[in-house]
């Protein structure tokens, strides 16, 4: 009895293995195909030829290519934040030091081989601009962004700070944009040159206590 329970628990292991494996594959394979061709553009097919899985197996993990999409974009954007919030805080420094490290991480990204562009960005391009499913999404993506560039931009003292956020996401936006364009890297030093004027004396408080102080900056 007892043998039979435990094989039982490793037949059920081997396929949540299995599983967890496969939706890995079709993840990336997704992944891959959207940013470089389009979600349009990438069928069904071609995902599951890459990933090396069943048609089967992605609609039982899945339910549908919309899902698919939902799931690369959630993974994609956790990915992406991950990775740029942690090169802002990477190598310490005050807040304005994390703020200048955006551009100079940004041109790293842009010279990547596989650099296709903002997947949430693209995705709301492709589709109908009355849409919410897809733009939902990139708003909650933006949103987490824009908390972290406003927290520091707050920390270092800035006269504004939600709209240093806005003004620099902008910049960010337009790099991107400009980078998938032009596969030119060194947009990013432009946009660098536009974020400095954004952190001048005349953008930040002045110290509490101490009218005549500005916040050094």
């Amino acid at each position: 009895m007892g043998k039979s329970v435990s094989k039982r628990k490793a037949v059920a292991a081997s396929a949540a293995g299995d599983e967890e494996s496969a939706r890995g594959r079709l993840l990336n394979a997704a992944t891959h195909l959207f940013c470089r061709y389009g979600i349009n553009a990438t069928g069904i097919d071609a995902i599951i030829d890459e990933a090396g899985t069943a048609k089967t197996t992605l609609y039982k993990l899945f339910g549908s290519k919309t899902n698919l999409v939902n799931a690369v974009l959630e993974s994609e954007g956790k990915a992406w934040r991950e990775w740029f919030i942690g090169a802002m805080e990477d190598g310490g420094g005050d807040a304005q030091a994390k703020l200048r490290r955006i551009f100079p991480a940004l041109k790293r990204w842009f010279a990547e081989e596989r650099f296709y562009g903002c997947p949430f960005i693209n995705a709301v391009a492709e589709h109908d601009k009355d849409a919410k499913q897809f733009r939902n999404i990139a708003l909650r993506h933006k949103k987490v962004v824009l908390a972290h560039i406003e927290k520091l931009a707050t920390e270092m003292g800035a006269a504004e700070p939600q709209v240093l956020a806005h003004q620099l996401a902008l910049l960010i936006d337009g790099a991107i944009v400009a980078a998938m364009v032009t596969r030119d890297p060194a947009v990013a030093d432009t946009a660098a040159l536009a974020a400095g004027s954004l952190f001048g004396p005349s953008k930040v408080k002045k110290r509490a206590g101490n009218p005549a102080e500005l916040v050094a900056v």
